[in-house]
């Protein structure tokens, strides 16, 4: 074995470059054969990661570096994902807190630094993407200072290494007009500045679970760093929770450790080291794994609070079935109960009849990507309009979730999104100039005024705007703010859609079906400038007669269908309404399908 292990994590706001920095890390320090085929972002393995370009699920690798091996931690950017990166910064000897080097500070950087210094880690700071044209080092390394100071850093940590780099292009350099030939100076760096923690190896083992996987061939593996003694394979185990209680016992059949990003079978793993085990059926996150004589569980990183959560039932429309192959409600059930145990940022309840279940998470893309993956694995079902969980304080007081929203965009767009902002109940914080005309707009405001924001400011801004939310804390309940002004255009009866019929209603708003797609009575076919909601006929064909007159043959040019994304989808569901959403299509629709069954619904609610 090695003579020193030293666990490191990489933190940095989303498309900072960490993923991209690690794979050139791998490539430079030999964990690849030179005729090897190496993906680009290797670390996002899965198959959204590589689709969005971003990083969902935190993953180790480990490289080995002079007489030392590193295992490094590559950790989700966007807040939504932040409990991954809360529950890995437990397993770590160090930090790297990558930025960049024109965008400079940004909310996730502040939110994962305050948990990597209250852990008491002492991060290395790498400045990175330095090959940009607007690069600005200088500036940022004193914003990054300021944010240590202002995050109660104590000195050891405001004491933090600097180093310079270019993840894409392979290289890292102690100056910013240093020599740029390789990573060679941040390994170095790593090896120097992150002293490996010092670990019993006589008393008998123990380690926090700090990752799941389901194995197809070994079933529940864990993750999670060896905290002391030593785990051999064919050992008795069992597992803890926090209150000591045992939950789980059986025998540790296999464990691996990380040579680059692929796990090899080991003998014995050591205290200090990363490493996979297999053999427990119910052991799950934040439980202690340990020999059978250890009684007292290792203390895990409390998680924040979930603000937002989604109602799934099975799919009640008359198109049911037609498509995805699970659409019982207990087969929706089981895959909700894994992701939940699965995923520790996710939690999950049910009614009574288990016929109805509540998801909730951290934000709108976490709750859009369970969707995605269970659509993709072939489910139906229908979901309810997201709702914010709200929270009261000791005096009683109604309290809700607000957001940090910071905004990069050009000058003259900078009106109209204050304007939107104020609609929304959000307080400016911040105005700052950034240069050839740019201005950075810092926010406060209710995450229920959110909900489907990002689409409205990409067209405020014509698509050149960038936005960046993450919890910032719960605050006073800011009062009723205005829904959708949009009244629904309901489809008449089910059938399929006729282009003659959408063609003469597209003056009466925008249409969401086209020619042949299939309809229901019920179902929200299109968004109407006014409030109210309408039905309409999408299925009325053109009357055929044996005469000819001017103007019936023209063409039927219909408006092209917008493209939406279920987290835009969702974010216009008004609460009488639901989403349908099965492997081909998502289809907005009324929870109440029946339209007099609607009216007895609204006059009952009217008089109470």
């Amino acid at each position: 074995m090695t003579t020193s292990i030293r666990n490191i994590t990489i933190i940095a706001h989303v498309d900072h470059g960490k993923t991209t920095l690690i794979d050139n890390l791998m490539k430079q320090s030999g964990s690849f054969r030179e005729n090897e085929v190496v993906d680009e972002r290797l670390m996002d393995s899965g198959e959204l990661e590589k689709e969005r370009g971003i990083t969902i699920l935190a993953k180790p690798a480990s490289i080995n570096w002079k007489d030392s091996r590193i295992n490094i931690i590559d950790t989700p950017g966007h807040r939504d994902f932040a409990a991954e990166v809360e529950r890995v910064l437990s397993m770590a000897d160090g930090a790297l807190l990558l930025i960049d080097s024109a965008e400079g500070v940004m909310p996730q950087t502040k939110f994962v630094l305050a948990k990597a210094l209250k852990q008491g880690l002492k991060p290395i700071v790498v400045i990175n993407k330095l090959d940009k044209a607007d690069q600005r080092a200088d500036e940022v390394l004193n914003e990054t200072f300021d944010l240590f100071v202002s995050l109660d850093a104590n000195e050891e940590q405001l004491d933090f290494p600097v180093i310079y780099a270019s993840g894409r292009s392979g290289w890292a350099s102690n100056e910013i007009d240093g020599p740029r030939k390789n990573l060679n100076p941040l390994l170095d760096l790593v090896i120097d500045h992150v002293k490996p923690a010092e670990f019993d190896k006589s008393k008998p083992f123990a380690m926090l679970s700090t990752l799941l996987y389901a194995d197809s061939f070994l079933g529940r593996s864990l993750v999670g760093r060896i905290s002391q003694g030593t785990a051999k394979a064919n050992q008795q185990i069992k597992a803890i929770n926090l209150d000591g209680e045992k939950v789980d016992e059986g025998r540790l059949t296999k464990i691996f450790r990380y040579e680059g990003t692929k796990k090899v079978p080991i003998e014995v793993g050591e205290a200090g080291d990363i490493v996979v085990i297999a053999g427990l059926e119910k052991a799950n996150v934040a439980d202690t794994i340990c020999d059978t004589e250890v009684d007292i569980p290792i203390q895990a990183t409390p998680i924040d609070p979930p603000t937002m959560s989604i109602k799934i039932t099975v799919n009640s429309s008359p198109l049911a079935g037609t498509e995805g192959k699970k659409l019982t409600s207990t087969q929706i059930r089981e895959r909700l109960v894994q992701e939940a145990q699965n995923n520790v940022g996710i939690s999950f309840s049910e009614n009574e009849n288990k016929d109805s279940f509540e998801i909730s998470g951290r934000g709108e893309l976490m709750l859009e990507i369970l969707l995605t993956q269970m659509r993709r694995e072939g489910f139906e079902m229908t979901v309810s309009p997201p709702r914010v969980l709200f929270q009261k304080n000791e005096n009683g007081e109604k309290l809700e979730p607000i957001e940090e929203i910071t905004m990069d965009l050009d000058e003259e767009f900078s009106s109209k999104v204050i304007d939107s902002m104020n609609k929304r109940k959000g307080k400016l914080i911040d105005l700052k100039d950034t240069g050839k005309n740019k201005k950075r707009l810092i926010f406060h405001a209710p995450t229920r005024g959110l909900m489907g924001y990002t689409s409205r400011f990409l067209t405020l801004t014509k698509g050149t705007g960038v936005i960046n939310r993450i919890f910032h804390s719960y605050g006073k309940f800011e009062g009723d703010m205005e829904g959708r002004r949009n009244g629904a255009l309901i489809s008449m009866e089910q059938g399929k859609a006729v282009a003659f019929a959408i063609y003469n209603l597209q003056a009466r708003g925008e249409m969401f079906v086209t020619h042949n797609d299939p309809v229901y009575s019920g179902m929200i076919v299109g968004l109407s400038p006014k409030p109210g909601d309408m039905i309409i006929n999408v299925m009325k064909g053109k009357k055929l007669t044996n005469m000819r007159t001017q103007g019936t043959d023209e063409n039927v040019v219909l408006t092209p269908v917008r493209k939406m994304s279920i987290a835009e989808q969702l974010s216009m569901l008004n609460s009488d309404e639901a989403l349908e959403i099965t492997p081909n299509s998502c289809r907005l629709r009324k929870a109440v399908l029946d339209p007099h069954e609607r009216k007895k619904l609204s006059k009952l609610s009217e008089a109470s």
